[in-house]
């Protein structure tokens, strides 16, 4: 099978699986499940960043000095991006924390909706380069680096899926839409696959990227919700999760080793 193949059943397998999955979660109406899914994320994340993307990027290129200035460039380009889509949200309306959208006052006339999935539909799009961007190094590093994307996706696309509905959308139209951008996916891939073909030399600063990227959302979106619960129960029970979401991504990394 060759590489084009590979990279797009899996960010189609990766995009629908996640859908059904947060959709099957938002419907059966438990959103208590997200933290416990978002603990798991941070953890394989951060595994996925650490232990595989990031290496491979230096073993790539041989130079960690190349890949330490692509994952500080990255890491100011995310949080740019991030500060684009707030300055924009906060120019409608009253401005409030990231992700702070008011359940109590009624819907919000789509503005958060809108935001949501413009953010969104540009995250997709660049997972999808990521994805190619990692099967292209290493098949290896691609599986792990959709098994922690697909692990991210998963509490964000129920997050997404609330707020659509808490901005007004029905129930078939927020998973429509959460549909129609998860096909940016796709596309990046598709983009990425070609753009990487002609430019191998690119792959390890693309790799840097994808672990500012992958760093950045564990680290700056997700961890702090965690915050939230600080009693040693919850604590506990977190620190547990992304310990599961590490050891994921190290297991898959082993079995993988071992079954080439």
């Amino acid at each position: 099978m060759s590489t084009l193949a590979v990279i797009l059943i899996a960010t189609a397998a990766g995009s629908v699986l996640s859908l059904l999955l947060a959709a099957a979660l938002a419907f059966s109406a438990r959103p208590s499940w997200i933290p416990v899914l978002v603990s798991y994320a941070i953890g394989a994340l951060l595994g996925a960043s650490l232990l595989e993307v990031l290496p491979e990027a230096v073993e790539m290129g041989g130079d960690i000095e190349t890949v330490g200035r692509a994952l500080l460039g990255g890491i100011l380009m995310f949080f740019l991006l991030e500060k684009l889509v707030l300055w924009r949200h906060c120019h409608d309306e009253v401005c409030e924390a990231h992700g702070s959208h008011s359940h109590d006052h009624g819907h919000d006339h789509g503005r958060s909706g809108g935001m949501i999935m413009v953010g969104d539909t540009f995250h997709n799009f660049v997972d999808g380069i990521i994805i190619a961007g990692a099967f292209i190094a290493d098949f290896r590093l691609g599986v792990v680096t959709t098994m922690a994307i697909i692990a991210h996706e998963i509490p964000q696309e129920i997050g997404d899926f609330l707020i659509l509905l808490h901005s007004g959308y029905t129930r078939t139209r927020a998973l429509l839409l959460n549909f129609l951008s998860g096909v940016a996916t796709l596309v990046g891939a598709l983009i990425g696959y070609y753009a990487l073909s002609m430019l191998q030399g690119w792959t390890p600063v693309l790799l840097g990227l994808a672990g500012a990227s992958m760093l950045y959302v564990a680290m700056s979106d997700l961890i702090p919700g965690l915050h939230k619960r600080a009693e040693i129960g919850a604590t506990l029970q977190q620190l547990a999760l992304i310990g599961l979401g590490i050891g994921s991504v190290a297991l898959i990394g082993y079995f993988l080793d071992h079954g080439h």
